[in-house]
């Protein structure tokens, strides 16, 4: 008998901040379409060091007999409808429900068997249930194997629900068979942990993955990592929401990974810069730079949002305690927090300028519906739009104003933010932070002239956005 074969796709987002969506044909695409996207590709895979989604690494690294999976990532390649697909997967992200949509409906229209999964549908089957043959609600590690074994005799369900988060210690490791290597700027991307401690209100993690901490067993992320290295010996990315959520567990793994030479990134609290030795085993295992988030410099601000773990009278040391270890700070901002005013740009420029962070990233409160602050938001009519219209919440680089912040009238918020990131956002202080860099200069300066652009369209958008408000108002709408 013939292989059933099983197709699992990636969407981005349609607003440009994962790059080119290519839903069309090939043959519907002419040649300045087709370079604008030769482009766009190359520009997201230099300077947004787009990696592959490992959510749908994990699944095609499940064997079933007689089933081989593939992956498309339409970032990079058009959907291949020229051939059969038993079986078409549909990951469907938070920021794009619409083309998620879309592109099932369209696949459905020519016969193909569509399963839909990822965060948007765990969160909101309910919502999605008509969109797709087969829906997969919540970590699909140990339930895909049922999907595909299901699929093989011909008995597939309506549904597959995760009753319990899966077991990471019993974890297979994943495979890269799937991937076009060359697509990515690396292909080492690594999951340590999952869920979060931490109850922040405007993070969805420990909605869809827990308030517990949830380990790989340590022989196998190493064994993994040994693996990788066999077909890419570029940088790693450790994707765990935090890195050192689980100081005892971080030192022990880092420590055993200090003899493979690698580099690698992630994300950490800044509480980091307190635990010297855990910060010095990062340094040893070859971390060359950590994301940090920083939110409000107000400690009012984060409380109100349910952030106690990394007190604001203690970061400045705690960031040059990481970067005078040899690692890289991302810095990473939210102005307009509940607490937050105007007073709040001065401050967050004296803080880059006190602690030298190398990239900083100055965002809009983003409200994710299923998080607890978009719901609270909807509840005070604070939300742009309505609560029950989700496509209308875009997380696009144009970053518009998605509610009205508490303490600064939206008509005073936008200019002051706007000032603020062409302050920040210069030619001249993306080289002067290279300059500084304590590693990866190169890296450091691509993602700040990337930044420089990316905030200018940002800019545009919330000029055109004020625009809209001013003759809102001026009709007399709210």
């Amino acid at each position: 008998m013939d292989k059933l074969s099983v197709l699992l796709v990636f969407v981005p987002a349609d607003s440009g901040v994962d790059g080119p969506s290519l839903l069309g044909e090939p043959e519907h695409s002419g040649f300045l379409h087709s370079l604008k996207d030769s482009v766009l590709k190359n520009v997201i895979k230099r300077a947004q060091f787009a990696i592959p989604p490992l959510s749908l690494m994990i699944l095609s690294s499940i064997d079933e007999p007689d089933i081989e999976q593939h992956i498309c990532d339409l970032r990079f390649e058009t959907f291949p409808l020229d051939r059969h697909w038993d079986l078409i997967g549909i990951s469907v992200q938070t920021g794009a429900v619409r083309p998620a949509f879309e592109l099932s409906a369209i696949l459905r229209e020519k016969g193909f068997r569509v399963v839909l999964g990822g965060p948007y549908v765990t969160v909101f089957p309910e919502r999605c249930r008509d969109r797709g043959d087969v829906l997969v609600i919540g970590e699909a590690d140990e339930i895909w194997r049922k999907v595909l074994a299901d699929l093989r005799r011909g008995r597939l369900q309506k549904e597959y629900r995760v009753d319990e988060l899966p077991d990471l210690t019993c974890g297979s490791s994943v495979k890269k068979d799937a991937l076009e290597l060359r697509s990515y700027f690396t292909t080492n991307v690594v999951q340590t942990t999952r869920g979060c401690p931490y109850s922040c209100d405007f993070c969805n993690v420990h909605v869809m993955n827990g308030h517990k901490i949830r380990h790989r067993d340590i022989d196998g992320v190493v064994r993994e990592v040994e693996g990788f290295l066999e077909k890419d010996r570029r940088i790693f990315f450790f994707l765990d929401d935090t890195v050192n959520a689980d100081d005892d567990y971080a030192e022990k793994l880092f420590h055993e990974l200090i003899p493979f030479g690698i580099n690698w990134v992630g994300q950490a609290t800044t509480r980091l810069g307190e635990n010297s030795r855990l910060l010095d085993v990062f340094a040893r295992s070859g971390c060359g730079a950590l994301l940090v988030g920083i939110e409000s410099l107000a400690e009012e601000s984060n409380r109100a949002h349910n952030k106690f773990h990394n007190p604001a009278d203690r970061q400045a040391e705690c960031i040059r305690n990481i970067r005078d270890a040899g690692i890289c700070v991302y810095g990473s901002f939210i102005y307009g927090l509940d607490e937050d005013t105007l007073e709040q740009t001065d401050a967050i420029e004296a803080f880059l300028e006190e602690t030298g962070i190398d990239v900083p990233g100055i965002n809009l409160l983003r409200p994710i519906p299923g998080t607890e602050v978009f719901n609270r938001l909807a509840d005070e009519c604070r939300l742009l739009h309505d609560r029950n219209d989700h496509d209308a919440f875009r997380f696009s680089w144009g970053q518009e104003m998605l509610y009205r912040p508490k303490k600064i009238p939206i008509e005073a918020f936008i200019p002051s933010y706007t000032a603020l990131t062409k302050r920040v956002f210069t030619v001249r202080r993306a080289i002067q932070r290279a300059a500084n860099a304590p590693t990866l200069r190169s890296a450091v300066l691509m993602f700040n002239l990337f930044y420089v652009h990316m905030y200018n369209l940002s800019r545009k958008d919330l000029a055109r956005q004020m625009q809209e408000l001013g003759e809102d108002k001026a009709k007399g709408k709210s």
